[in-house]
């Protein structure tokens, strides 16, 4: 069973197929991928040997809980090149993931994955509302780290004009939007609040923005966050998933007649939700972590990645295809603050109430003897700094502390910071969580 892409502005069939017909391509294409992966990559084909299972025994989509698990560990175990399932020569781009501890995580594509990847972002932003003809501000990193090229090549794609600024020196990015006039921006949901920042300074309304669309990804954000760039930039907010290891941003795309949460290209990437303790797999609505599994990759296929992104599987909406909830968190960066989990999205949301407050915050964890503590450092809103006096700052800090008590039931100690007082990023991802606890040994 094939599809044939069509143009720009209108749905590919697929997109609009029964629940039988995409089952029907997952299957076969899954058991084009399991048997590719089995027959390339030793290291995948001994971890199945070790599990007594093979590629025969995959008859059914639910066969695929048999097979191992692929994580982060194996990717960094086999670096460079060791889980490729192409010979190099076949091999025209490597990615590698932002990792800041040990070897980074590589990724190898061929001219078909490119191919691939091109139509997949091209869909996703023809999802968020793009069209060809429009003018992409694309302000992700380019070079090995995936968000720039990804949306380049994607709006290439679709046929729109692209302005390749990636991340960084903020006043010329606000300075080529004035002068372009750009339909659509892609950025990391942290760093368009700061662009938003240097509109505010320049004294710039949002009406006065020529963007429509915002396309956001590579770290969590919420419904709050969402609201405030909306606000603040007079656009549509739209959510975009995506992560090195399965292809690179594009993997799920929110559809802008919705907005209720990423549709994911399931043709291409059959997504489980699992436990993530004992790596059962649950059913569509329940919370776990996320599980991927390429379907169509040639060059570096994953079999079951764990993603440690927590989320749980929503049914189809504005396409044919199932959604993913937003991230609450991650398995492996979620806080254990004196017995209670604590995500920072949860203190993210609660800031948000406060229209007093910005988006910009830090969550600063140290240990005394025994103890956690916690403090919540927050900053006022550009228009609220010169307004407010000593007291109001103590009246917000002592708002916020209960809010957290009542609704996360975590005890915190909140600071609230004139405006700019929080360190900007300047091209990627916020850094949320300062964590100064010994190391355990």
């Amino acid at each position: 069973m094939t599809f044939q892409r069509s143009e720009p502005g209108v749905l590919e069939p697929i997109e609009t197929a029964s629940r039988d017909e995409i089952s029907a391509l997952q299957l076969q294409r899954l058991q084009w991928s399991i048997t590719h992966t089995y027959s390339n990559v030793a290291h995948f084909r001994e971890k199945c040997d070790n599990l007594g299972v093979h590629p025969r025994d995959l008859t059914k989509l639910s066969d695929l809980a048999k097979f191992p698990f692929t994580t982060k560990v194996d990717l960094r175990d086999n670096y460079p090149f060791g889980l490729f399932a192409v010979p190099r020569e076949q091999v025209v781009r490597v990615h590698a993931s932002s990792g800041t501890t040990g070897k980074p995580v590589v990724v190898g594509y061929t001219a078909q994955d490119i191919d691939t990847w091109a139509n997949l972002m091209a869909r996703s932003m023809r999802a968020a509302g793009a069209r060809a003809g429009d003018i992409c501000h694309i302000s992700y990193g380019y070079g090995m780290f995936t968000g720039g090229l990804g949306a380049h090549y994607g709006a290439e794609r679709l046929g729109c004009m692209v302005v390749p600024v990636s991340g960084g020196q903020t006043e010329k990015q606000v300075q080529l939007i004035l002068d372009f006039k750009p339909d659509i921006i892609m950025v990391t949901p942290s760093y368009s609040l700061v662009i938003a920042e240097e509109f505010e300074r320049l004294g710039i309304p949002p009406e006065e923005i020529s963007l429509r669309i915002g396309m956001f990804g590579a770290e969590p954000w919420g419904e709050a966050m969402r609201g405030e760039i909306e606000k603040k930039l007079g656009i549509h907010a739209i959510d975009i998933y995506g992560l090195t290891e399965v292809i690179g941003p594009g993997v799920a795309s929110e559809c802008i007649e919705s907005k209720d949460g990423p549709v994911i290209w399931e043709d291409h990437f059959y997504p489980e939700i699992i436990n993530p303790d004992t790596g059962e797999v649950l059913s569509d609505g329940e919370q776990g972590e996320l599980v991927f599994t390429s379907l169509s990759k040639q060059a570096m296929p994953v079999i079951r990645y764990r993603t440690r992104d927590l989320t749980r599987l929503l049914p189809p909406t504005s396409r044919s295809f199932r959604r993913m909830d937003r991230l609450t968190g991650r398995s492996d960066d979620m806080l254990i603050i004196r017995g209670v989990n604590l995500f920072p999205t949860q203190i993210e949301e609660q800031i948000l109430r406060d229209k007093r407050l910005s988006g910009n915050y830090q969550i600063v964890v140290t240990r005394d003897a025994h103890l956690d503590n916690l403090e919540v450092r927050c900053e006022l809103q550009r228009d609220a700094s010169a307004q407010m006096q000593v007291a109001d700052l103590s009246l917000i800090s002592k708002q916020l502390q209960y809010h957290f008590k009542t609704v996360i039931g975590i005890s915190t100690r909140v600071t609230v910071l004139p405006f700019d007082s929080i360190p900007r990023t300047l091209a990627g991802k916020a850094r949320r969580v300062i964590d100064e606890r010994p190391k355990m040994t």
